[in-house]
């Protein structure tokens, strides 16, 4: 039996799926891109690059930086896509968090509202029972009367 964790597994799953290779065209140059994601998502990546080289190309004095702080501006602007992003996915997972705890009191206050009625069915049921034996002992108590009353006439 594996006792692999969640996320060895799914390593080893991609680890066992063919690698991908495939060509993409990034800031007009041709690379040879490998993985075991989908082509679809390699190209997805690409379109990335593409689209922030072409974003920051955009900026004022781009053209006059050396090609080392060309490539550092294009870095700090994906990773600062990134820590937006990953604060973003936080924030979301907190959101569900507090969800989750929301939905997790409500179900316990169903339950305990169930718990509520059925104690209530309980007693009515009890009450309900208690009035047909009183209404019989009523009917009974009547019928003595009458009987006495005849008795008496």
């Amino acid at each position: 039996m594996s006792r692999l964790c969640g996320s060895c597994r799914e390593r080893q799953a991609v680890q066992m799926a063919a690698k991908n290779k495939i060509q993409v065209l990034i800031g007009g140059k041709i690379y040879t891109l490998s993985g075991y994601e989908s082509e679809e998502y390699l190209q997805k990546v690409a379109a990335y690059l593409n689209n922030k080289i072409t974003e920051i190309r955009s900026i004022d004095g781009y053209q006059r930086l050396s090609p080392e702080m060309r490539s550092l501006l294009l870095n700090l602007n994906t990773a600062d896509d990134y820590f937006k992003l990953k604060k973003q996915a936080d924030q979301l997972g907190d959101q569900i968090a507090e969800k989750d705890r929301e939905l997790y009191e409500i179900k316990h206050e169903l339950i305990s509202v169930q718990m509520q009625i059925e104690t209530k069915d309980k007693a009515l049921a009890a009450l309900q029972e208690e009035a047909q034996s009183s209404a019989k002992r009523i009917v009974q108590l009547e019928t003595q009367l009458e009987a006495l009353k005849d008795r008496k006439g």
